[in-house]
């Protein structure tokens, strides 16, 4: 299947939500292509009786942050025929009560079925994503500093579970490699110094936002003197935390502070009380539990 093939209301639903339609294009067709490895569904098709229609909830079975469905309607899409089923959905990034639907779609039986697993898979993962992100954000609110994701994500699915992490409040990090510099303690080594590796990237990329990674405060006065834009503070304590703060802002205001590493939802308060921007936390894609969403014929 190919984006033509969905409903303009998909189409526009996702380019609402800022995904490309040719990667959720991509991610479903491999989903589905999956289930079709060896033929078709076979469960469905000797159960259900042919040009049965059926009106169907998604509903939670736990509170959570919904988010991937304009992805469903695409699965749904792909399945039933644009055009040929009906498709009810809350917003993504709304809060979800245990046993009341989320989204409702009618149309026939067989395809509601065969699309099932696809669509909770998708689901069930990313609101997973936007229910710990905005646990997160709801533990920094007030103070300023903002959650922000990583590229540890799965392969195939970093626009969606970037997306998942939108949803829920925060904010994204680099999407690849080449959107954004960020020198780490590997590419310090590498290059000699940290003024020496934020050279070798300016001279390479003088427009690119520029972030270097430090261990110490010592470090951190270096990456200022370089030029850095932004500086991750990596596993620093909090008075550590706290006295980068106060030598960033006296001398360059214009300087973003990111903490990472050691951070759990009960210390993000204090850590963002301390006065960082941003607070990279990766384990919203990587360790995110799924939310529980089931799919129920009327």
């Amino acid at each position: 299947m190919t984006p033509e093939d969905w409903s303009d209301r998909t189409r526009i639903a996702l380019k609402d939500a800022g995904l490309d339609e040719q990667v959720v294009a991509a991610v479903v067709n491999r989903a589905l292509d999956e289930d079709f490895a060896d033929g078709p569904d076979i469960t469905t098709a000797a159960t259900v009786p042919e040009g049965a229609t059926a009106t169907a909830d998604i509903t939670p079975r736990q509170a959570g942050i919904l988010a991937g469905g304009p992805v469903a309607m695409a699965v749904f899409d792909s399945i039933l025929g644009a055009g040929s089923f009906s498709f009810e959905l809350r917003p993504d990034g709304t809060s979800l009560v245990p046993g009341t639907p989320a989204i409702t779609v009618h149309g026939r039986t067989a395809g509601i079925l065969t699309a099932e697993r696809t669509a909770l898979n998708i689901l069930t993962h990313l609101t997973g994503i936007a229910t710990v992100t905005r646990q997160w954000v709801d533990a920094v609110a007030g103070s300023g500093a903002r959650i922000r994701d990583t590229r540890k994500t799965l392969p195939g699915l970093r626009a969606l579970e970037k997306y998942a992490v939108r949803c829920g409040g925060g904010v994204n990090h680099r999407m690849s490699l080449g959107d954004a510099a960020l020198i780490k303690d590997n590419h310090v080594a590498a290059a000699g110094s940290v003024r020496a590796a934020v050279d070798a990237v300016r001279s390479v990329r003088p427009e690119i936002t520029l972030e270097v990674e430090v261990d110490t405060l010592t470090q951190l006065d270096e990456a200022l003197h370089a030029g850095a834009q932004l500086i991750l503070l990596d596993n620093f304590t909090i008075d550590e935390t706290a006295e980068a703060v106060r030598r960033t802002r006296a001398g360059y205001p214009g300087v973003l502070l990111e903490s990472s590493g050691g951070l759990t939802v009960g210390n993000a308060a204090a850590v963002a009380a301390t006065g960082v921007d941003y607070l990279a936390v990766g384990s919203l894609t990587h360790s995110s539990p799924a939310v529980d969403l089931g799919l129920d014929l009327r």
